[in-house]
């Protein structure tokens, strides 16, 4: 391996005997540093090893050399860590959604930076770096799709700022930070009264007898059973609360036809779904509904169109149609999502979008439900326990925008006015004294 010696011995550079590249190393700041020039020529590999000496003593002298670990380094470390910690208890996709947004935004920004130096301020100025770069194509990202029109939306900062913290808070588990900067944004404002999209009564009404009437006469034949279960799951979602993940894992033996404390059957549910296992105690309109799932006989494999017309260039018989077969207990509920055929049923009814503009989805369903137990007057704490919530949710989402769950009748309290209370006193007072003298004058006459 031989050794060339420069500066007068202040930097040395090298050559392994694995690699074609020259390395340098060099003492910087009390410590050994080493270095790859990249570059297979001595004297290439010379120029680039003295820059890169002059580079750190001048970072030392400037005080800013830190050999502290990077943000890059936490990373690493966070995600070797979450996903093996994490396993059954967050999904994948949640999983992975940290690692695409640490390799397409927070390492870029972030990542060859010391731990020490990401501080609220350096954090500031990520948040405005993503809401002026948007439409700046991103090297990083492996998507296809053009760059976004408008800034990300606040709930896409947040979840970015999240992924931030754990990584810092890895590094202080490490002993690779002392402590957490604060990662608050600066000039919040008060944040709107918003509400999650869902049905009004009379929306609701307009979206099921579309859904049924559809469901009679679809547009073609093959997609009767297919229309058929989408309008029971618009009844079934509206009248359980379920998420629409834990619709779609739901299997029959989940579900029980009971009797309720009003002596009318209900269905009780053993939910799998976002918080693991829950019940779940419907409305008592979901029975018949789900009786028509339980007595709808699965979809059969109808003979194809080149299958057709090859058994008949052939001369083959046509295939015997096979006996009906029912669903089992262990068989989804709902074995298809139909969402295509949800959104085409809520643009034919022109019920897409709020009047906020937002989306509605098959989520929209279940929002109708709490609104419309809360609207009934139902107790908020059983609601958000029959949905597997909290109160504080059902409070911030969905209570705070009901006109039904204001009381008029406290509201509505007035006090007597002051003055129209004097102004009675001093009349009845007024007639007392005129009652008096007229008593004295009667007195006296009639001595």
């Amino acid at each position: 391996m031989p050794t060339v010696e420069l500066l007068g011995g202040k930097v040395q550079i090298y050559q392994r005997g694995n690699s074609r590249f020259w390395q340098a190393r060099a003492s910087v700041g009390g410590k050994q540093r080493q270095f790859s020039t990249k570059q297979e020529g001595q004297e290439l590999a010379a120029k680039a090893a003295e820059s890169w000496y002059f580079k750190l003593h001048g970072q030392a002298e400037a005080g800013v050399l830190n050999d502290r670990p990077t943000f890059r380094k936490a990373a690493d470390q966070f995600l070797k860590e979450y996903g093996v910690i994490t396993e059954g208890e967050r999904s994948e996709k949640w999983t992975e959604s940290h690692g695409i947004r640490l390799r397409v935004h927070l390492l870029p920004f972030f990542g060859a930076l010391p731990l020490d130096k990401v501080t609220p301020g350096k954090v500031q100025e990520y948040r405005v770096h993503r809401m002026t770069s948007y439409a700046a194509p991103n090297p990083h990202s492996k998507s296809q799709h053009k760059p976004k029109a408008k800034p990300p939306a606040r709930s896409t900062l947040h979840d970015e700022v999240v992924t931030l913290r754990m990584v810092l808070k890895t590094a202080i588990r490490h002993g690779w930070l002392e402590h957490l900067p604060d990662l608050t944004p600066p000039y919040r404002p008060q944040g709107k009264i918003t509400h999650r999209p869902w049905f009004s009564p009379e929306e609701y009404k307009q979206l099921y007898e579309a859904a049924r009437a559809y469901a009679k006469e679809p547009f073609r034949s093959h997609l009767k059973w297919n229309a058929e279960q989408v309008y029971d799951f618009v009844l079934f979602m509206a009248n359980t609360g379920l998420r629409p993940d834990e619709a779609f894992n739901l299997q029959h033996r989940d579900v029980t036809i009971a009797e309720g404390d009003g002596k009318q059957e209900l269905l009780e549910i053993e939910v799998r779904g976002k918080r693991g296992v829950g019940h779940c105690k419907s409305m008592p309109g979901a029975v018949r509904v789900y009786q028509r799932l339980l007595a709808r006989a699965k979809p059969v494999q109808a003979e194809s169109r080149r299958e057709r017309q090859h058994r008949r260039r052939t001369g083959g018989d046509a295939p015997v149609p096979s006996a009906p077969e029912y669903p089992g207990p262990t068989d989804l509920v709902f074995p298809g999502n139909h969402i295509k055929l949800f959104n085409n049923l809520l643009a034919r009814t022109g019920l897409k979008l709020d009047r906020d503009g937002k989306a509605r989805t098959a989520y929209s369903l279940r929002h109708t439900y709490i609104c419309m137990r809360l609207m009934e007057g139902a107790d908020i704490y059983q609601v958000a326990k029959n949905c597997r919530t909290s109160v504080e949710m059902i409070e911030k989402h969905y209570a705070i925008h009901l006109k039904n769950t204001l009381d008029a009748t406290a509201i509505n309290v007035m006090r007597k006015r002051a003055w129209k209370a004097k102004a009675k006193a001093g009349a009845g007072k007024g007639a007392r004294k005129a009652g008096d003298v007229s008593a004295e004058l009667d007195g006296d006459g009639a001595d």
